[in-house]
């Protein structure tokens, strides 16, 4: 199942640049039959090699005790559950390439959890982390282009302001969102943190965002919403005309009542 899975990845679409890399040769070893903690550990042992600290461990779903808190375990063991399959391999991806701010997503996670508990509803500290470390995506953006997009004005982000995309810079990082593109749909969309402008490298984007995020900031949803297939050269279908005629996508802001 697993290799089938990981077989799917289009690893020359766009969004998935900063991500090939590591994650091909990840793949290739799943597909040449090693389990996938296995595979992401070997992987890890020589991108981490120099680290006097290393970051996790990968190890089988199996692992997790029975009754212990995800977080928790990782936090306490150093070690991460790891299913077969597109979820998890692209959770260790982001591992792999975000260590600092996986490790300070983990740390937020679990303070939260000495605070409140494992409660059947997350409080809006731990909503707001999880929905950062499933779905969000990275963007250091022009101001004009920053606004239009928390506008949701839609023909100036991708007509009038098309142009600014070159100077931006876009990351995906939020494991479910990688894993929904697999398999691309318009209604894609991903929650947009801005990162800092002086950002240019996966490295120093790590060590930024491992600094910057915090529960109270993300408790607050500091997010704005991009149909991830609207960004210009990312797919051939946004040169058509029409595309972003679609109320359903590309839904304008939300009128607030008072």
């Amino acid at each position: 199942m697993s290799t089938h899975a990981l077989s799917e990845i289009q690893w020359a679409a766009p969004w998935l640049s900063p991500w090939r890399t590591v994650g091909q040769t990840c793949a290739q070893r799943v597909r040449a039959g090693q389990p996938q903690p296995a595979a992401l550990n070997a992987v890890a042992q020589t991108l981490w090699h120099h680290a006097g600290d290393v970051p996790v461990r990968f190890v089988p779903q199996h692992d997790l005790p029975p009754g212990v808190a995800y977080e928790q375990y990782v936090f306490n063991s150093g070690q991460c559950p790891t299913r077969e399959g597109l979820h998890d391999f692209f959770n260790a991806l982001a591992w792999l390439n975000f260590p600092h701010t996986k490790r300070r997503l983990n740390q937020l996670h679990v303070a939260q959890i000495a605070q409140t508990g494992i409660a059947p509803v997350r409080g809006p500290a731990r909503d707001g982390l999880t929905l950062f470390d499933e779905n969000v995506a990275l963007l250091r953006a022009p101001d004009a282009l920053w606004n239009a997009l928390a506008a949701k004005d839609w023909q100036q982000v991708f007509g009038s302001l098309r142009h600014l995309w070159d100077q931006a810079y876009l990351v995906l990082f939020g494991h479910a969102l990688l894993e929904k593109l697999v398999c691309p749909r318009k209604s894609a969309t991903a929650h947009v943190y801005r990162a800092h402008p002086a950002l240019d490298s996966i490295a120093s984007l790590d060590t930024w965002l491992a600094a910057d995020v915090s529960a109270d900031k993300l408790a607050a949803k500091p997010f704005v919403h991009l149909p991830v297939l609207g960004v210009p050269h990312w797919w051939p279908g946004n040169e058509v005309p029409g595309f972003y005629d679609d109320p359903t996508v590309f839904r304008p802001l939300a009128q607030r009542h008072f």
